[in-house]
């Protein structure tokens, strides 16, 4: 309905219906791509009947991993938060739903007063005189708004929309709680694969060094293969010390996360390897629409938005009051509810605004530029969304290689050192050679440990990018 619509029609269909002015709320249509572009190694599969159908990081079978993440659930004060803030939301929609109803009240009163004998005459002929006198009331009080204009309607549009909105925002804390661990956790379990890479590798150039030690006492080389060989084996050990420090930086993390002060918190070390990365069903792009909470908050927002352009397209239309009173008044206790005292009222009240400096029209230009602000919103966080599944389904894919292509390397580089120390000990070979080979061991092996974390932390990421759980999703997923 626009301004233009006459004033008593308006009148008239409110007793019947009410206008609700201002426009209802339709999703703006974002253009989505039919398929994700899938590369080697992602095909079109189903996911195992046995794998996990509960949360997703279940998926990972980490029974470490799943303790932490409902520890994380159960005492995160971030998560608290986002709860208390749904309860505000809803007390705030059934406070702001109250306004559709009759407002019921019962007033009382008792009082002394002295009345003056100089106030204005009320007649002419009688003077007004001084006089002191008890005033009791008992009365029942009703009011009543009808909504001509659809304000309280659209009132109460915005406020479950909101509420809605704070809901999906519950959800997407939750999300990014339960992804952050995940990240983090796995961060730390890479760090813990390069500890035990490092650590073999220390012990591997310790016999290396009492090789070349042993060849230096029998005379057959010189002191340098010995001191190359110590240089070496000083700087891996210096490597233990920052990798430590950065595995406490993410312990620390994950105390925080999981609730529990960092000062109690102890994760003992395990194999990264044991687990694998699981297969992350995809589904189609427009499924980001309905499962990510971001996408479903900003959609939210722009329908508590679009509300408030009723609400101020609202006050250029006539507010229409009704109430009424019952109940008795008397100067005396005794006759309170004689007959006599008996009062009562009805009435109402329209108000329309005539002039009042462009204040109304500033209001609705506003809520108007407000929700122009959570269209582009909204088609930024899609945009972001799909970029996010599709940085992630590319990055999984270049990892697998790459991690597989480690594997060749390190082969490749164990070959190279065995060969390396044969020649050496034959003479044919200077010490050099050996040093090389071990530095390339040691680089490729901690490569591949920093891919395979890189592999999980990327579907953890690509996990959040698809808005968490897949349970009911269409069957496109990833290869292992």
């Amino acid at each position: 309905m626009n301004r233009g619509l006459p004033l008593g029609a308006c009148l008239s269909a409110a007793l019947l219906a009410g206008c609700a002015v201002g426009p209802d709320y339709k999703r703006p249509e974002v253009a989505m791509p039919v398929d994700w572009k899938l590369e080697a190694p992602w095909r079109v599969s189903t996911p195992s009947d046995d794998a996990p159908k509960g949360p997703w990081w279940q998926r990972f079978n980490d029974p470490a991993l799943n303790a932490l993440e409902e520890q994380a659930l159960a005492n995160s004060p971030t998560l608290a938060a986002a709860n208390a803030r749904v309860a505000q939301a809803r007390a705030t929609l059934d406070a702001v739903g109250a306004a559709r109803y009759p407002q019921v009240g019962v007033t009382a009163r008792d009082a002394r007063a002295r009345i003056s004998s100089l106030r204005p005459l009320t007649n002419n002929t009688a003077p007004n005189f001084t006089t002191t006198q008890n005033d009791y009331v008992v009365a029942g009080t009703v009011s009543y708004e009808i909504d001509l204009a659809g304000r309280i309607q659209r009132t109460v549009e915005g406020a479950s929309a909101t509420a809605q909105q704070v809901a999906v925002d519950l959800e997407n804390v939750r999300l990014i709680l339960t992804t952050d661990l995940a990240t983090n956790y796995f961060n730390l379990r890479e760090i813990d694969v390069e500890l035990d890479v490092v650590t073999r590798s220390i012990d591997l150039q310790k016999a290396a060094l009492d090789l070349a030690t042993s060849r230096h006492d029998l005379g057959a080389t010189s002191g340098l293969d010995v001191a190359q060989q110590q240089a070496l084996l000083d700087s891996t050990l210096t490597q233990i010390d920052v990798l430590k420090r950065l595995r406490a930086q993410y312990e620390h993390a994950i105390a925080a996360l999981s609730g529990t002060p960092p000062p109690l918190f102890k994760l003992d070390a395990v194999a990264l390897t044991a687990v694998i990365p699981p297969a992350v069903p995809l589904g189609v792009p427009s499924d980001v629409l309905e499962r990510r909470p971001d996408v479903a908050s900003a959609e939210r927002a722009m329908a508590a938005a679009n509300a408030q352009v009723g609400v101020a397209e609202a006050a250029f239309y006539p507010s229409f009051n009704l109430g009424g009173l019952y109940g008795s008044e008397s100067y005396r206790l005794t006759s309170l509810f004689s007959t006599p005292a008996f009062i009562w009222s009805l009435g109402g009240s329209l108000v329309q605004p005539i002039f009042d400096g462009g204040r109304i029209r500033a209001n609705s230009a506003f809520a108007k530029a407000g929700y122009d602000i959570t269209v582009a919103n909204y088609r930024r966080v899609v945009l972001t969304a799909m970029q996010e599944v599709e940085d992630g389904i590319t990055g999984l894919a270049s990892l697998e290689r790459a991690y597989n292509q480690s594997q060749a390397a390190i082969a490749s580089s164990r070959k190279v050192l065995d060969v390396a120390t044969a020649r050496y000990e034959g003479g044919v070979a200077t010490y050099i050679d050996v040093i090389t080979a071990q530095q390339l061991l040691l680089s490729n092996e901690r490569q591949a440990a920093q891919l395979l974390g890189q592999r999980f932390a990327t579907s953890v990421f690509l996990v959040k990018a698809l808005g968490g759980g897949w349970e009911g999703l269409p069957s496109k997923v990833g290869a292992k």
